[in-house]
């Protein structure tokens, strides 16, 4: 997410009010301010932008770097199409405004709109072109409406302000589409219109909301989303990764089932309620009483039958048999 401070420079000239552009040049640029707005909003929430109009005697600041789409909006109350555009002008005072952003590591960014002829000539324009380089400030031009009158200066004024790539040139001709919907397929929107999926001032995106109205929770909505998947593509791989060793568990137990199979009856069960004890964290004495208290119980069984206590592994049986202390009397074996 690029940390920018953005000035949108409108021509709200008297060469707006040609309907060449839906619904004509001048609405059509309120529409895009709209748009740009909500990008460069979506972009990163400590984005900031603010808003110079061309027209008239000079140009006038609208409003100052904010985040406040209402703001923007009260801002944009009231403007009028008026006079004369003045394109070096406006990108000066674009310029100072950006000077004195609160927050210096916002990068400084112009996007100037241009619907009328531009009264200075090409060597101003080169000139202004690379103190915007100097300073290290990116403007992107949108050319529409008087283009053929424009296009040489505006190529020749791009070519002297870019720097690495970052300042472009966008020509929009005349036609029933919106323009800032051909505002979006361009390098000024970039990657941050298909993060919105969305077009026009309104950018309704995958979670059905209007993203300009509320940009800091599009981003969140749309953290969490990545998130989310980046949590089902981990669980997939350990399932992956379990499965075989499920496999090698499986066959583990059929071999424990075949011996299983050899024993007697008496063993099996012993063999099992050892196996459970074991599980549940009982100690071997523990699990041995437990066995000989349940086989005795069963019926027909003898416990104290010496091959019964032989298999289950009775020590006070074995020392009998071998001449050691008997469990019953305490005597010592001859």
């Amino acid at each position: 997410m690029v940390l920018e401070a953005t000035v949108l420079i409108i021509d709200n000239s008297e060469w707006s009010r040609n309907g060449d552009y839906t619904p004509n040049r001048f609405q059509a640029q309120i529409d895009a301010v709209h748009f740009l707005f909500g990008i460069k909003r979506s972009d990163n929430p400590e984005n900031t932008v603010g808003l110079v109009a061309n027209g008239g005697e000079s140009p006038d600041v609208r409003v100052s770097l904010t985040a406040d789409l209402g703001v923007m909006l009260k801002g944009m109350q009231g403007l009028e199409i008026r006079g004369e555009s003045h394109f070096d002008t406006g990108i000066q005072i674009a310029q100072l405004v950006l000077k004195h952003r609160a927050n210096k590591h916002q990068k400084p960014r112009i996007v100037a709109f241009v619907s009328s002829p531009i009264a200075a000539d090409e060597k101003t324009l080169v000139k202004l072109g690379k103190k915007l380089k100097k300073n290290s400030v990116s403007i992107d031009i949108i050319n529409f409406g008087e283009i053929a009158a424009n296009e040489q200066k505006l190529t020749a004024f791009i070519e002297a302000a870019n720097n690495n790539d970052t300042s472009h040139l966008v020509t929009i001709p005349p036609g029933p589409h919106v323009l800032s919907e051909q505002i979006r397929a361009s390098p000024i929107a970039g990657e941050l219109s298909s993060a919105m999926g969305g077009g026009g001032g309104g950018g309704e995106f995958d979670f059905g909301m209007d993203s300009d109205m509320d940009p800091e929770l599009a981003l969140a909505l749309r953290m969490s989303l990545q998130e989310e998947e980046e949590r089902q593509r981990r669980e997939a791989a350990q399932q992956s990764g379990g499965s075989g060793d499920a496999a090698n568990q499986g066959g583990a137990g059929d071999d424990g089932d075949a011996v299983m199979e050899d024993l007697d009856e008496d063993e099996q069960i012993r063999r099992a309620i050892q196996m459970s004890l074991m599980e549940s964290g009982s100690g071997n004495d523990q699990s041995d009483d437990v066995v000989a208290s349940l086989i005795g119980g069963l019926p027909g069984v003898d416990k104290d039958d010496p091959e019964l206590q032989d298999a289950l592994g009775n020590p006070d049986q074995s020392k009998d048999r071998t001449g050691g202390p008997s469990s019953k009397d305490g005597s010592q074996g001859k």
